[in-house]
C-alpha cells in the first residue's frame, strides 16, 4: 500500500468533515480497515487467561506507522487514536475480556528508514503493532488534591447558577431543579437551565452528570438523555465535549468520559467550560 496515497485520499476527509461524519467516513476506508485488522488480530493474540476468565493485561497499544511522507502527521491527530482506541475496546468487550481501565491507544509514525519497497513501490513493513504495561502513576495524596478544585462555568446558557465547584461525588446537570415522575421525586439538578429561552430549550431535564472518583481524581462526564432505537435522537446525542478543536459525542453507556482542563461541554446548545484549579 502507497502510504502517501492513503494520506492523499483521507486528508480532505479528516480536515474538512464535520466530526460527526468523520468515523463512518474513515472506518470505511479499505486501508483504514487493514490497520484495524491488524490491530485487533494483535490484541486478540495477547489476550491471557486468568482464573477461567479473558483478560487483556496491557494498558497501551501502539500503532506504528512507518513511512517518509511529508503529512504523514495526519494519523498522529487525536481523532484516528480515538477511532481505535474506540475499535480495541468494543472488541474486548464483545469477548467479555477484562482489560485495564486505562488502556489507551497511541498512534505514531516513524521515519521509514528501510527504504523497502515491492515493484509496485508498495512499503513491506509500513505497519507495526505494540502492546505495553505501563506503570500508572502514583495516585495523589488528598492533601494534594484538595489543593486542586474542579468547577464549571457556564458560556453559553442561562442556569441557576454562572458557576458550579465540583465538590460533590456526583453532580447532575438538566433542565429543571427537581424533575418529578409519576412516583415523585426523581432527580434533582445542581446546574438546572430552568429559564424559558432558545439555548436552555436544547438541554433535556435529565441530561447528564459527572462523577469525581477520589482515588484517582478523574472527573467522567455522562449522558443521561433518553431516547428510542431507530428515534432521529438516536444519531444526535445531544451531548458532547470539544478539546483540542475536536469534537467527541458522548453517548449513553457505563464508562463515561474523562474530562480534561479546557474541555468545553455541550449540552444542546448550552456550553459549560471545564477547568481544575
Amino acid at each position: 500500500m502507497r502510504i502517501s496515497e492513503l494520506i492523499e485520499r483521507l486528508g480532505r476527509t479528516v480536515f474538512e468533515a464535520p466530526f460527526g461524519a468523520m468515523s463512518q467516513a474513515i472506518g470505511d476506508s479499505p486501508e483504514v480497515a487493514e490497520i484495524r485488522i491488524a490491530v485487533l488480530d494483535e490484541v486478540k493474540k495477547k489476550i491471557q487467561r486468568a482464573g477461567g476468565k479473558a483478560l487483556f493485561p496491557y494498558n497501551i497499544v501502539r500503532i506504528v506507522i512507518c513511512t517518509s511522507a511529508p503529512d504523514a502527521a495526519v494519523f498522529e491527530r487525536d481523532f484516528f487514536r480515538r477511532f481505535f482506541e474506540e475499535e480495541v475496546r468494543r472488541s474486548l468487550a464483545r469477548d467479555t475480556c477484562r482489560f485495564p481501565d486505562d488502556l489507551r491507544v497511541e498512534v505514531r509514525v516513524a521515519s521509514d528508514e528501510s527504504g523497502g519497497t515491492d515493484e509496485s513501490g508498495n512499503h513491506d513493513n509500513w505497519l507495526r503493532i505494540e502492546t505495553l504495561a505501563v506503570e500508572l502513576q502514583p495516585v495523589p495524596s488528598e492533601a494534594s488534591s484538595a489543593r486542586r478544585t474542579a468547577r464549571l462555568i457556564v458560556i453559553a446558557g442561562t442556569p441557576n447558577k454562572t458557576e458550579i465547584q465540583l465538590q460533590k461525588s456526583r453532580t447532575n446537570i438538566g433542565r429543571l431543579v427537581d424533575v418529578y415522575k409519576s412516583a415523585g421525586l426523581s432527580r434533582r439538578n445542581d446546574l438546572a437551565f430552568a429559564e424559558d429561552n432558545p439555548i436552555n430549550r436544547t438541554v433535556s431535564r435529565e441530561h447528564a452528570h459527572i462523577l469525581h472518583d477520589k482515588k484517582t481524581g478523574e472527573y467522567r462526564l455522562f449522558n443521561d438523555r433518553w431516547y428510542t432505537r431507530g428515534d432521529k435522537s438516536e444519531n444526535n446525542c445531544g451531548l458532547w465535549i470539544v478539546r483540542d478543536g475536536m469534537g467527541q459525542e458522548v453517548h449513553r453507556d457505563t464508562r463515561g468520559t474523562k474530562l480534561l482542563p479546557g474541555d468545553e461541554i455541550h449540552l444542546g446548545k448550552a456550553v459549560l467550560k471545564f477547568q481544575i484549579k
